[in-house]
């Protein structure tokens, strides 16, 4: 299921191999986006050709459109979408946040929240409005954004949502919370999370084996919560990682800035065990990755690189940032691809005044072109990560990236 092939001599950085029914995984790896079956503006080959191993998909978006019953009979999700590759699925507890608690406090993940370092954030300074979700024991009642019916998401109904889904990995109902929320409430939540995930492991092991469902192995990942409290994070660790899943995620708020999710990765890994894979939910800038790899994470899941993408913005080693605008109209004339070291698709064929061009005509080519680039990039810090690991040389390779 995962093992580790070499421990980096000066940190808790591994490369590992994880093996999943519909191919291996070698780590640390980047897992791209698939909300909806789909990573945006890109065909499953294309994928497959800028050399990614795994995508993450949605359970929530999913079962509200086209519904896990229809993925079901057309074969889960790999016959769905023509992605043959290892895919995840998380729960839809972050969506089920997001109209709740984040729409009551105006926030989202760290990274998008505390864009600018070191400015002291309060509810203030935030956007607020009323929750759509109503959370107690059993779950969580919502609306549908689709078309406004009743939905309710419980432990065990997630889990046979996921089995239809059938992708490789699932991961548990979690109840996240924001940075606003205070000790008290973030105790109960990361509680009722544990239980949830009790039930969550044995609904699934009741299901385990079961006829009908399109994958049968998969694995099931538990989520440490806590949000930003040492306590509460180092007492999730234990609890989940001491209950008996597949892997484990790190999920919920991360605080107030990049330091504190720094912090708390530092109380929550060593307290999990070895020989599991360890998720990180929802971050995977550049400067992210490395602080998480360096600490012991094995997968992340962002969709940052996708989103700036389509507004103009790619990957370049050496830039601020590592990131240019192709809108800006110094690009509307020059010749060179967007990256001369890039063996992308859209390095090899298309220069940066071709792609401004196609960028400020809002011609829909330029997202599938800037899409391209940006996660073959991705792709290839990847693998320069899982060199440097094994060759014990990951503080000259971070070193390089610094700016």
């Amino acid at each position: 299921m995962f093992r580790i092939d070499h421990q980096h001599k000066d940190s808790h950085a591994r490369t590992g191999t994880l093996v999943t029914t519909h191919g291996t995984v070698v780590t640390p790896a980047f897992v791209a986006v698939a909300t909806r079956a789909s990573v945006k503006a890109v065909e499953p080959q294309a994928i497959k050709d800028v050399g990614l191993q795994i995508v993450i998909s949605n359970t929530y978006h999913l079962h509200l459109r086209p519904g896990e019953d229809t993925i079901a009979k057309l074969g889960g999700l790999h016959s769905f979408s023509g992605w043959t590759g290892p895919t995840m699925t998380d729960s839809g507890g972050f969506q089920v946040f997001s109209l709740g608690a984040g729409k009551e406090h105006g926030v989202g993940k760290v990274a998008s929240i505390f864009p600018d370092e070191g400015t002291p954030r309060t509810a203030n300074h935030y956007r607020q409005g009323k929750s759509l979700v109503k959370l107690t024991e059993e779950g969580a009642s919502f609306k549908s954004i689709i078309d406004g019916s009743d939905q309710f998401f419980s432990p065990e109904g997630v889990i046979g949502i996921e089995r239809k889904l059938g992708a490789d990995i699932i991961l548990v109902l979690d109840e996240c919370t924001s940075p606003l929320h205070d000790y008290d409430y973030t105790k109960n939540a990361m509680e009722r999370t544990h239980r949830w995930a009790q039930r969550s492991l044995s609904e699934f092991n009741e299901q385990d084996g079961s006829e009908g469902f399109p994958n049968p192995d998969q694995i099931l990942y538990g989520i440490v919560q806590g949000g930003a409290y040492e306590d509460l994070r180092k007492e999730s660790a234990q609890v989940i990682g001491g209950m008996p899943f597949g892997g484990l995620a790190i999920g919920g708020s991360l605080g107030k800035s990049k330091e504190e999710m720094h912090r708390v990765l530092d109380w929550t890994i060593p307290l999990l065990p070895d020989d599991k894979a360890r998720h990180l939910l929802g971050i995977g800038e550049i400067e992210d990755i490395f602080a998480g790899v360096r600490r012991g994470v094995d997968t992340f899941d962002c969709a940052a690189a996708t989103r700036i993408a389509r507004n103009g913005t790619v990957f370049l080693k050496g830039e601020p940032r590592h990131r240019i605008n192709l809108r800006n109209a110094r690009f509307g004339d020059d010749p060179r691809p967007i990256d001369e070291t890039c063996d992308c698709f859209t390095c090899q064929h298309h220069s940066r005044a071709y792609l401004h061009h196609l960028c400020r005509a809002g011609e829909f080519s330029f997202y599938r072109l800037a899409t391209i680039h940006n996660l073959r990039f991705l792709v290839r810090l990847m693998q320069q990560i899982r060199e440097a690991i094994a060759s014990d040389m990951l503080d000259e390779l971070e070193q390089e990236w610094e700016n």
